[in-house]
C-alpha cells in the first residue's frame, strides 16, 4: 500500500487523535454538563412556589431581593452569568473538534459566543441590584432612598434580564448556538439530533428574547418558546458533553 492510499484512508477528523486536545475536550465536556444543569435548575426553580414573580418597579425588585435574594438573582440573570461564562471554554472545544471540516464557521460561532458573554457580563444587573437593595434597606433618609432608586432604575434599563439592555448579548449567543448547530450537521463528528436540537432550541430562545425585549405584551405567550427552547437546549448540551468526553477518551488512547 503506497502513501497516497494510506492518506486517503485516514479519518476526516484526524485531529481527534491529537493528545494535545485531550484536556480541551474534557474541559468543554464538563462545561457543557454544567450549562445543561444550570438550565435545568432554571426551569425547575420557575415551578417552585414563588418561582415566577412579576416585578416591575425598582421597589418591587428591592423587595424581592430583601425577601428572596436567590430568586432575585435568578430573575435578573445569575444563572445566565454562569451559562455564558461556561460557553467560552465549551465553544473553544467545539471549534477545535470539527476544525478540518468547518473551521471557519465553528470559529465564527466561538467568537460570537465570546462577544455575547462579554456584553452580558458587562450589563447584567443581578449582583449590582443585590448590593443596591441592601443599601436601600439601610438608608435613613428620603434623599438616600431616591438616589438608590434612581441608580436601580438605570441598572434595570441597561441590564434587566430579557430586556432591550441585554438583548444584544442574547442575540450574539443565540446566533452562535444556531451556527454551531449547522456545524454539527456538516462535521459528522456530532450527531444530527444534537445539531437539530441546537438549531431549533437556540432559534426558539431567540424568538423568546425578541418578544421579551420588544413585545412585552405577549411575554407570557412567548414563554412557550422559552420552554421548548430550554428543553432542546438541555438535550443538545447533554449530547455534546457526551461526545466531547468520548473524543477526550479517543485522544487519550491514541
Amino acid at each position: 500500500m503506497d502513501m497516497t492510499t494510506i492518506q486517503n484512508t485516514m479519518p476526516q477528523y484526524e485531529q481527534a487523535a491529537d493528545p494535545d486536545w485531550k484536556s480541551i475536550y474534557q474541559i468543554g465536556a464538563g462545561a457543557a454538563l454544567l450549562v445543561a444543569l444550570a438550565a435545568l435548575i432554571d426551569i425547575l426553580s420557575t415551578l417552585l412556589p414563588g418561582g415566577y414573580v412579576v416585578t416591575g418597579s425598582v421597589i418591587d425588585w428591592f423587595n424581592l431581593f430583601q425577601t428572596n435574594p436567590l430568586m432575585g438573582l435568578r430573575d435578573l440573570g445569575l444563572l445566565d452569568i454562569i451559562v455564558t461564562t461556561l460557553n467560552v471554554p465549551l465553544f473553544y472545544a467545539l471549534a477545535a473538534a470539527p476544525r478540518r471540516v468547518s473551521f471557519t464557521h465553528a470559529a465564527l460561532a466561538a467568537v460570537l459566543a465570546c462577544v455575547g458573554t462579554a456584553i452580558f457580563l458587562a450589563n447584567c444587573a443581578a449582583l449590582p441590584m443585590l448590593a443596591l437593595s441592601r443599601e436601600y434597606a439601610s438608608a435613613m433618609t428620603e434623599p438616600q432612598r431616591a438616589a438608590l432608586m434612581s441608580a436601580g432604575q438605570s441598572l434595570l434599563a441597561s441590564g434587566a434580564h430579557s430586556s432591550p439592555g441585554t438583548f444584544m448579548a442574547y442575540l450574539f449567543t443565540d446566533t452562535a448556538g444556531i451556527l454551531m448547530g449547522f456545524v454539527f450537521l456538516r462535521s459528522r463528528i456530532f450527531s444530527k439530533f444534537a445539531g437539530w436540537a441546537g438549531i431549533l432550541g437556540f432559534t426558539s430562545l431567540l424568538i423568546f428574547n425578541i418578544c421579551a425585549a420588544f413585545i412585552p405584551a405577549i411575554y407570557d405567550a412567548a414563554l412557550v418558546f422559552a420552554g421548548i427552547g430550554g428543553l432542546l437546549f438541555i438535550g443538545c448540551y447533554a449530547l455534546t458533553a457526551g461526545r466531547l468526553f468520548q473524543l477526550g477518551r479517543e485522544t487519550a488512547g491514541a
